[in-house]
């Protein structure tokens, strides 16, 4: 599952485009992004960047709340 924001969810597997908005589409509200999704009529609108949605679309998420956190100088530290 994908986040889109403002509570909206897709499939990774059904999302078929993803359009930027721009300043002179009216984006307001924090408004980033028309999504469109197989099987919904007309596009969802998304609060996250299209480039924030692809990087979710290729790399799937690892368990834990720790998942999107970047490696620390501490990581590995008490491997056996």
């Amino acid at each position: 599952m994908i986040a889109l924001g403002y509570g909206k969810f897709a499939r990774a597997d059904r999302i078929v485009m993803l359009e930027p908005l721009s300043d002179v589409d009216g984006r307001g509200d924090g408004a980033r992004t028309r999504v469109w999704i197989d099987g919904v009529d007309g596009p969802v609108v998304a609060s996250r960047t299209e480039r924030a949605i692809l990087d979710d679309m290729q790399e799937p998420r690892r368990a834990g709340p720790h998942s999107r956190r970047r490696p620390s100088a501490q990581d590995g530290l008490f491997d056996a």
